[in-house]
């Protein structure tokens, strides 16, 4: 380029220069991944909502709001997410007791606030809001830290899994409770307090299948034999698992597949997208997704790794385990190797809280990335 290119008044104004400025703190190797996998998103809906093209236009739409959160979440840092912290969770619980006096019931669960131009569930703010809380308690009580302060941040992991649970979104609750307990696993819990709670989480399982709903236990037992109720609980996992399997190696090719359009997978635009992307795309294709995910995670751990603060650390710690695990449940849940629990898919699921969600923790991934080098530098 000439230099008198290089010296146009433009190339030289304010504007520039801050844009320049604030889009440097996007990471290129997480935006790349984040941009595949929204590609194959927005490539499997539009086949999975042939019959519904509204949906494909409001991902799009909601694509855009995620990647505006992500860039300004992107260009916060991590020492004003830290003021943040305490006030995203009071508020987080805050619309979970809303939920409670006045949420909006559908198919007998009672999740959603109606906010007049829309809904939103706000069990999926407690997913970063409670990682963002704990972290900022252990990184206050970083150097004086006690066996007490776990007893404390278990407290606050119990007041928004129990109201969750209650709506009730059994699945939605145990995907907080892991994610607070990944904060929780980082910031030091001793092994045998992690021993001890996995064997008191065992021997209260009889309790737990009796506070079970009725449709829960039934989830589990149609998990261990699908063909006991082909047409009734049984019908997601054994049509999910048809189509998974009739896509082969290498699938029946995009808007082909048979079991999606003859409208046999249900659900199949958020929870059971995955059967339709396997259908269509086989074996070949879960392996390339596998892939972008773990690259996800990946990235994610290397950032939470080189990260300058204990609170920086625990968070991005725990958004990449937060991730694999919602990929992991989905597309166990999808194979019929896990309970149905209605957990969507990272990027893939069509949803629009969920999604401003991811693209609300990726930014958080950025913004912790950039403050890495400006502290190396």
């Amino acid at each position: 380029m000439s230099d008198a290119a290089l010296n146009r008044p433009w190339r030289r104004s304010p504007l520039v220069f801050w844009l320049r400025e604030r889009f440097a703190v996007l990471d290129p190797a997480l935006l790349a991944i984040v941009g595949a996998l929204a590609l194959v998103g927005l490539v499997t809906l539009y086949s999975a909502a042939n019959d519904f093209p509204w949906r494909f236009t409001d991902q799009l739409r909601n694509f855009a709001v995620a990647a505006a959160v992500m860039f300004i979440a992107a260009n916060v840092p991590p020492s004003s997410l830290q003021k943040l912290a305490v006030p995203a969770y009071l508020a987080g619980v805050l619309l979970l007791v809303a939920v409670e006096v006045a949420g909006v019931t559908v198919k007998g669960a009672t999740r959603w606030l109606d906010i007049g131009v829309t809904r939103i569930q706000p069990s999926e703010v407690m997913r970063l809001a409670l990682p963002l809380m704990l972290a900022w308690y252990f990184h206050r009580r970083e150097g004086a830290r006690r066996s007490f302060d776990f007893l404390i941040a278990a407290v606050l992991v119990v007041v928004p899994v129990g109201l969750i649970a209650k709506q009730p979104d059994l699945g939605t609750s145990l995907l907080v409770l892991a994610a607070g307990t990944y904060v929780i696993f980082f910031a030091g819990l001793p092994w045998k307090w992690l021993a001890a709670l996995g064997a008191a989480g065992l021997a209260m399982l009889p309790l737990g299948w009796s506070l079970m709903h009725d449709y829960q236990r039934m989830r589990v037992l149609t998990l261990i034999d699908p063909t006991t109720d082909p047409l009734g609980k049984g019908f997601h996992t054994l049509q999910a698992t048809i189509a998974i399997g009739s896509g082969g190696a290498f699938g029946k090719g995009w808007m082909q597949g048979t079991q999606t359009h003859l409208e046999f997978i249900p659900e199949r635009t958020s929870d059971f997208i995955f059967a339709v992307f396997s259908e269509e795309f086989g074996l070949v294709g879960n392996l390339v997704l596998m892939a972008l995910f773990l690259a996800l995670v990946v990235r994610a751990l290397l950032i939470a790794v080189n990260a300058s603060t204990t609170f920086a650390r625990l968070l991005a710690g725990s958004i990449a385990l937060i991730m694999f695990t919602y990929a992991f449940v989905n597309m166990g849940m999808v194979s019929g190797v896990l309970p149905v629990v209605g957990v969507p898919l990272p990027f893939i699921s069509y949803g629009g809280t969920a999604l401003v969600t991811l693209g609300l923790a990726c930014g958080m991934l950025m913004s912790i990335h950039r403050n890495r080098k400006l502290v190396q530098s």
